[in-house]
């Protein structure tokens, strides 16, 4: 029987499958392999989680608070509040915005089923509008026609790490009287004209997963806003809706069954909290613990270094790739700050004579660079098929960039130049071998 820690772990072996590992244990010999560990994790985040397992309080405390306080001055916006994952950041954002059964919400395909699934939970519709060919973002030109006396927001998704034009889309969304949901999971770090992801729209929602520019601990997520009132709902929407009892109001006495005004001295009377409902909706518990938060601390403090790696790695690849007819590297949009959470690799199929697929093939089997295709458009889901039986080329762009064009190359701040430098002659002998 083989010792605990000589057991090998692939992505199929795992609870998550690919969405926790991307070893496929197929017998390939990789020379670079997609990490599913975007960050830089050292001595520093050990110390602070040792510093916060000697803390009473476990979760919710000083570290989350100090966390919320520094995010929300490096990210310019006046709240930050702290949440289990982006995905739960999503939901209690959705459910500040009032959203409910026979709403409609304009989204972009091109994102992960987390976007979407936000929406479909509380009874609205995702309306998906095309995105852009060259930043692969929802495209403004896009979204005015799909407007309609049901539609209660947009969410926009700052994809790969290169933000949304922003611009166009919050006047869109001021002229029809519209929320606008920054999803930033790709993009900590990002900027549009100046202005951090996440200080734009009426929310911005935050991933730390392990994938991500900065992890906590694996899972984590952080909702932005300047919004007091949405604020308001948004701690109680991730906090199980728990609030203060109003120290004016009037509470029931049981021992006498009567009603006498509530004491400002005893602590414990009549509860140690009190729970209320926004107009319907009930928070959960979406919290962040304390080792968490403390390591996303550390992370903060290295998040430019962290980003200028990435930026360093793809410009690398960027320049070997320039010249190379039949691929394209990633265009850089001149209003963004591009944090490169992807590298997405674009193969043209009528320059290279073949596909998508036969170049991937080659690639992996026999150039051993791992490269993962995201994201499938949402609608062609089998839920949301049977949901509400999108039509086929609902998206064209959005179709074609995914099942004929795109690969999403090894990125994260940990690749060596020898890496980068196997991953040109990798893809640049695939070109040569395809051509054949």
């Amino acid at each position: 029987m083989k010792k605990k820690e000589d057991i090998k772990f692939t992505g199929s072996d795992t609870e998550g499958g690919i969405t926790s590992g991307y070893q496929m244990n197929d017998g390939v010999k990789l020379k670079v392999p997609y990490s599913f560990f975007g960050s830089i994790y050292d001595e520093e985040e050990a110390k602070a989680v040792k510093m916060a397992m000697a803390q009473e309080s476990q979760t919710m405390g000083p570290q989350v608070t100090l966390f919320q306080r520094e995010f929300a001055k490096l990210f310019e916006v006046k709240h930050a509040l702290a949440a289990s994952n982006c995905t739960t950041a999503m939901h209690a954002a959705t459910q500040a915005f009032g959203i409910g059964k026979g709403d409609e919400v304009i989204v972009t395909p091109n994102t992960f089923i987390a976007t979407s699934l936000v929406i479909l939970k509380e009874g609205a519709k995702p309306v998906y509008a095309d995105i852009d060919p060259r930043t692969f973002n929802i495209d403004p030109k896009q979204i005015e026609s799909k407007i309609t006396s049901k539609t209660k927001a947009i969410y926009v998704v700052h994809y790969a790490g290169q933000m949304c034009d922003m611009d166009p889309i919050m006047k869109i969304a001021k002229k029809h009287k519209l929320y606008v949901l920054e999803d930033c999971a790709h993009a900590t770090g990002s900027k549009y004209k100046g202005r951090p992801a996440g200080s734009i729209g009426d929310v911005g929602c935050f991933s730390f997963h392990s994938l991500k520019n900065i992890t906590t601990l694996g899972e984590g997520g952080m909702i932005t806003t300047n919004n007091d009132d949405l604020a308001d709902k948004l701690q109680r929407m991730r906090v199980m809706s728990i609030t203060h009892w109003d120290p004016k109001q009037t509470v029931w006495n049981f021992a006498g069954y009567k009603k006498e005004k509530k004491s400002e001295k005893d602590y414990w009377l009549p509860s140690h909290f009190d729970v209320t409902d926004d107009n319907g909706k009930w928070g959960c518990n979406y919290r962040m613990n304390e080792s968490q938060a403390a390591v996303g601390r550390a992370q903060l403090r290295k998040l430019d270094m962290l980003i200028d790696k990435r930026r360093e790695n793809s410009h690398f690849l960027n320049d070997a790739f320039k010249n190379i007819k039949g691929i394209r590297g990633v265009y850089e949009d001149p209003n963004c700050y591009h944090s490169y959470h992807l590298y997405t690799l674009l193969i043209k199929e009528d320059e290279l004579g073949c596909s998508r697929d036969d170049f991937m093939r080659v690639m992996y089997q026999e150039e051993g660079i791992q490269g993962i295709q995201h994201y499938q458009p949402n609608y062609h889901f089998s839920g949301l098929k049977k949901m509400y039986k999108y039509p086929d080329k609902l998206c064209p762009v959005a179709e074609s960039f995914f099942y004929n064009e795109q690969t999403n190359l090894p990125m994260n701040p940990r690749l060596t130049k020898d890496d980068l430098k196997m991953m040109v002659t990798g893809i640049k002998n695939t070109v040569k071998k395809v051509r054949k």
